[in-house]
C-alpha cells in the first residue's frame, strides 16, 4: 500500500560526507583547543603540587646540645656587676663586659684600652679581671681568653689568641708595635699564620715559635 511503502523508505540518514567536511574544516582549531586543555590541566596539577605543604627535614648532629651553644665566664674586678655569666658560644669580651654592666668608675680605662682586645673570643670557663686604677702595675690584670690570669702565664707556651699586650712584649724581639700587630691579626688557627699573615718575619718567627701556641 502507498502508506506502507513511504514508511519503509523513511529511514534515518547520516550525512557522513558532510560530517567529514565539517571536521576537516575545523581540524586545526580542534587540535589546538585540545592541546590547550591538556596544557591547562598540566598547569593545574603542577600548581597543586607546589601549593601542597611539605614537612621540612632538619638534620642535627647527635653531639649538638644546648650546653655546647653556651659558655660561662667569670667577670670580676672593676665592673658594675661582678659574677659568672652565661653567654653565647661565639661571644666576645665586649659581650662579657656588657653582661656585667660595663666598666665601673674605678676601672683603669687606659689599661683596658691598651691591653684588652674587646673583639677577642671568650672561652668557656674563662675569667676576666678588670683592674682598678693603680692595680695595672701589679699581677692583677685580665684573664678571659683562657683559665690563666691574663698577664701571668702559667704554661710554657703563650696563646697568641689570648695573650695581652704586656705578655707579647715580654717575648724576645717583640715590641709594642709588633705586639699590636699580633693582636690585630687575631684569631689564628695555627701559629704559622703569624708568617702567612705577615705579622712576623721568618727569622723572628723561628726564634720564638716554640714559645707560642693557639687553642
Amino acid at each position: 500500500m502507498p502508506g506502507e511503502n513511504s514508511s519503509e523508505t523513511e529511514r534515518p540518514f547520516i550525512d557522513t560526507e558532510r560530517i567529514s567536511k565539517t571536521l576537516n574544516f575545523y581540524k586545526f582549531p580542534l587540535i589546538f583547543g585540545g592541546l590547550g586543555i591538556i596544557l591547562l590541566l598540566a598547569a593545574i596539577v603542577l600548581l597543586a603540587k607546589n601549593l601542597t605543604p611539605t614537612a621540612e627535614v632538619q638534620f642535627t648532629s647527635g653531639a649538638t646540645s644546648s650546653a655546647q651553644t653556651k659558655l660561662k665566664v667569670d667577670m670580676e674586678g672593676a665592673v658594675l656587676v661582678p659574677g659568672v655569666y652565661e653567654l653565647a658560644a661565639d661571644s666576645r669580651i665586649s659581650d662579657a663586659l656588657a653582661s656585667a654592666g660595663g666598666l665601673s668608675a674605678e676601672a683603669d680605662r687606659d689599661w683596658v684600652a691598651k691591653n684588652l682586645n674587646l673583639a677577642a673570643k671568650v672561652t668557656d670557663g674563662g675569667k676576666i679581671y678588670i683592674p682598678e686604677q693603680g692595680q695595672s702595675n701589679s699581677n692583677q690584670s685580665v684573664s678571659g681568653l683562657s683559665s690563666n690570669q691574663f698577664g701571668v702565664s702559667t704554661s710554657k707556651t703563650l696563646n697568641i689568641n689570648s695573650a695581652s699586650q704586656l705578655e707579647l712584649e715580654a717575648l724576645p724581639g717583640i715590641g709594642p708595635v709588633t705586639a699590636g700587630k699580633i693582636i690585630n691579626g687575631r684569631p689564628y688557627n695555627t701559629v704559622e699564620e703569624l708568617k702567612t699573615k705577615k705579622v712576623l718575619g721568618n727569622s723572628l718567627f723561628e726564634k720564638i715559635k716554640d714559645s707560642l701556641t693557639v687553642y
